[in-house]
């Protein structure tokens, strides 16, 4: 079968970069988005890079470990590729709970951005 498509690549590359910021520096997080970009998190709807990362940055635990089971990716019709991330996180001393993260990237000027992001956590109630 022979290498793994182009837009594989390029998403598996992009969700490890993502997780390895998220986990170490969230604040980091800013270079991957551009001012266009939107954030569901948890129902709740955020646009705009700075938006973005004032979320992200205040959510409330101090360190946080991803842990990636599966990743899908696929490219779109406008040249796009939408990931998909199904996982398990731990938070501070919190249990380990499972979520779901889609992600769609577009090239913009020369670099690999996400404009539209998805994160809920796996609870059933």
């Amino acid at each position: 079968m022979g290498d793994k498509p182009i837009w594989e690549q390029i998403g598996s590359s992009f969700v490890q970069h993502y997780y390895q910021l998220f986990d170490a520096d969230r604040t980091q997080l800013g270079a991957i988005y551009i001012d266009a970009s939107c954030l569901t998190w948890e129902g709740q709807q955020f646009q705009g890079k700075a938006a973005i990362v004032e979320k992200l940055t205040s959510l409330p635990f101090q360190k946080i470990q991803h842990s990636i089971t599966a990743q899908d990716h696929q490219p779109t019709p406008d040249s796009c590729i939408l990931s998909m991330v199904v996982g398990q996180l731990k938070a501070d001393d919190d249990q380990v709970l499972g979520f779901h993260q889609s992600f769609l990237l577009k090239n913009f000027q020369g670099a690999w951005v996400c404009t539209n992001e998805v994160f809920r956590l796996a609870l059933h109630n």
